[in-house]
């Protein structure tokens, strides 16, 4: 039997647990399980819901009658029976009063609880629960928005039991959520769960990809890991609770997802999906939409959980400045006073408040006279009396002419009329609200300055955003290009080594031939050495031409090699030069063609016989020596052959050291930037509220400019002239 685990252990396929299935009594050795009754297809096979480490199957058991679900893996999972038993005791010590729902299901880890073919394997055994999936139950219930709208409660208080126990499910989705027959939550598959006994340890998978963050990596595994995915999920539920039409609208039958995918978190400037949430009218769904998108690219251990950061919904609908709006993004739902909920402590209250316009009114007429007032009354028919005598008197010559009275009379009357506190007084009126209006930036301008900075930024955003994927990606390449380069490099350098250690045996074979030759040649060059011309010599060779021979430096057969003819001219004959054994040709005196061909003919005869004693073959000493030197050669090469391995190891682990550096590098300027990001968000919020205070103010003091100057009328001369005489 093979052992529970292994670092190595190959698990069986779903198929071949399914086989053994269909005989519970023998693949089962555990009391409750043995003879259990497994819920079977159409086809009579027990039926399999298949996942990407396990199968899981529907037993009921033949003592108890109860329904487990039975979950058998299907590939090794480190660290397995420690990591159930964490969980297990974990969830062990939570008490059902304290949860908001009973999501959490019983279960129990079985080291060699199932035989498949002549080995034993591990299964897990949980409790069955009658329940549907998330995704089912809104296929079922989207349109009745109450219902949903208290699911997405019951999962924020799910979450908020998860974080409070210091718990993360690690793969929060669809379908690990189950809704119960009275619409509570059920939580299962917890492969990848967190504990705080598992602290330090890594995950174990990455989770469902429609409902994790770009930011999540593998050694992502911590009390935070379901916050994102949290979120997404959150967003759904209350997206659909608000508008039960954009189930229809954003969900794809079937679709591995609610309303978002992967794609729409990479890519939010891109998303079809996003920019319908996003361009939503309620706020609610708005702002949730865009505290979504602003967490994508934020570090998993920063994100805000679920429990305590739920952005509430506008109590003030937005005025002239919804300049977010007109960018094609919507505003973020704001709390009480306009502003968002993450802005809390980010914008003063002060600041919050729309300043008040100015309590002060100007008069809109004339109300107690002063004695200037009826002195100009009294005036005004004195003159008009003295203005018609002088018309009957005849006076019209300048500088006095019947006009003068009338001119005279006006013109105090403008004056008490400026000298009025009324008048002043609005004045004063007028000037500070047109000095406040004028204070304040044009609504028009500052919402089209907002729209277009708003614009630069979610472009500059969708860049960067694009961007880190694919530098991630550029990464990923080049260090997929240098294990090619290392591993082409290994196979040519074990390849030309491989050549050289099968041509030894020639090497050996052509060192022997020639160790062999160069021991006959030196044999006979000895021998040549040791036969002196004076002892021997040739026919026709007398002393005295072994004497001149001598002195020419040929003593022994060895000391020359030939000779060559030469042609006298002057006596018309044929001479010989001898042919030294380096090479230089010497005249001798005395030595003709006839005499070196006596001596050529000596010497070959003395190289025959030599030729003839030569040793046939090399000694044992010698022959080894050779051959050791092509063992210590064969050693060498095997060694190096050896080595290539680590050295292409040692590249490997630099290049993934580079990688990784460099992974790190862009990881932590997309955080910066990532975190920047998040800063121009709060400050587009701050300016979108500044922007609707300042346009409410703006009208509001463009009104009081306009009533000011309507207030002015009753100001008027003419006023003033009835006022003197009726007194309003």
């Amino acid at each position: 039997m093979g052992p529970a685990t292994g670092a190595q252990r190959q698990f069986p396929s779903g198929a071949a647990y399914a086989e053994a299935l269909q005989h519970t009594q023998l693949c089962f050795q555990h009391p409750e399980l043995k003879g259990a009754r497994p819920e079977l297809t159409k086809l009579g096979l027990p039926r399999a819901i298949s996942g990407a480490f396990a199968s899981v199957f529907s037993l009921t058991s033949a003592v108890s009658g109860q329904r487990y679900a039975i979950k058998c893996f299907t590939r090794h999972v480190p660290d397995q029976e420690d990591r159930y038993q964490a969980i297990s005791s974990r969830l062990a010590q939570l008490d059902p009063a304290e949860l908001s729902q009973p999501w959490n299901l019983g279960f129990e880890y079985l080291p060699d609880a199932i035989s498949v073919g002549r080995d034993r394997y591990p299964c897990l055994k949980m409790e069955w629960t009658e329940a549907v999936t998330l995704s089912s139950w809104l296929e079922n219930n989207h349109s009745h928005p109450f219902a949903v709208d208290r699911l997405a409660d019951r999962f924020e208080a799910l979450t908020r039991d998860l974080a409070a126990h210091e718990i993360a499910h690690g793969d929060l989705q669809h379908g690990n959520l189950l809704v119960a027959s009275d619409d509570t939550l059920r939580l299962v598959d917890y492969d990848g769960m967190y504990v705080p006994a598992l602290a330090g340890k890594g995950g174990t998978e990455r989770g469902h990809r429609n409902y994790q963050s770009p930011m999540r990596g593998n050694d992502d595994f911590g009390a935070t890991l379901d916050r994102f995915s949290a979120w997404v999920i959150f967003l759904s539920l209350k997206a659909i609770a608000t508008d039960p039409a954009l189930w229809n609208r954003l969900h794809e039958p079937s679709g591995e997802f609610l309303l978002l995918t992967e794609e729409d978190f990479k890519s939010p400037g891109g998303s079809t999906r996003l920019q319908t949430l996003l361009a939503h009218p309620d706020p609610t769904v708005n702002g949730l939409a865009d505290h979504v998108r602003s967490l994508a690219f934020q570090p998993l251990d920063v994100l805000p959980p679920l429990a305590v950061a739920v952005p509430r919904p506008r109590t003030t609908a937005a005025t002239a400045a919804s300049a977010g709006s007109s960018s094609g993004t919507a505003a973020a739902p704001a709390a009480a006073g306009g502003l968002p909920g993450w802005m809390t402590g980010h914008v003063s209250s002060q600041a919050a408040s729309t300043p008040p316009v100015s309590s002060i009114t100007s008069p809109d007429g004339f109300r107690v006279r002063t004695l200037l007032d009826v002195a100009t009354a009294l005036l005004w028919p004195l003159m008009l009396a003295v203005t018609v005598l002088m018309l009957v008197a005849g006076v019209s010559t300048p500088p006095i002419g019947p006009g003068v009275p009338v001119l005279a009379t006006v013109a105090l009357t403008i004056f008490a009329r400026s000298r009025r506190t009324e008048r002043t007084r609005s004045r004063a009126v007028l000037a500070k609200l047109t000095s406040e209006l004028a204070q304040l930036d044009d609504p028009v301008k500052a919402a089209a300055k907002l729209h277009e900075d708003r614009a630069k930024f979610d472009a500059a955003e969708t860049q960067r955003t694009a961007a880190f994927p694919r530098a991630q990606d550029k990464l990923t390449a080049l260090y997929h290009a240098a294990l090619k380069e290392a591993e082409e490099r290994k196979v040519r350098k074990q390849r030309d080594i491989a050549k050289k250690i099968d041509g030894l045996a020639e090497e050996l074979r052509r060192a022997l031939v020639k160790a062999l030759k160069d021991k006959q040649s030196n044999y006979v060059r000895d021998q040549l050495g040791r036969r002196l011309i004076a002892q021997s010599p040739p026919t026709g060779i007398g002393p005295k031409l072994t004497a001149s021979l001598a002195a020419a430096g040929i003593r022994t057969a060895a000391d020359f090699t030939g000779y060559q003819s030469v042609q006298n001219a002057q006596y018309n004959s044929t001479g010989a030069l001898l042919v030294l054994s380096s090479g230089r040709v010497v005249d001798v005196r005395g030595i003709g063609e006839a005499k070196a061909i006596a001596l050529d003919a000596w010497r070959r005869h003395v190289v025959a016989a030599a030729e003839a004693r030569q040793p046939a073959a090399l000694s044992t000493p010698e022959r080894q020596s050779i051959e050791q030197g092509i063992t210590r050669r064969r050693a060498q090469l095997t060694a190096q052959r050896k080595a290539v391995e680590p050295e292409t190891d040692a590249l490997r682990a630099k290049a993934r050291k580079r990688m990784e550096d460099e992974r790190e590098r862009l990881t932590r300027e997309n955080t910066r930037a990532g975190d920047q990001a998040r800063r121009d968000r709060q400050e587009f919020s701050r300016r979108t509220v500044e922007l609707q205070q300042n346009s409410a103010l703006h009208g509001r003091l463009s009104d009081s400019v306009e009533a000011a100057k309507l207030r002015q009328r009753g100001l008027s001369f003419a006023c003033y002239l009835r006022f003197l005489y009726i007194g309003r």
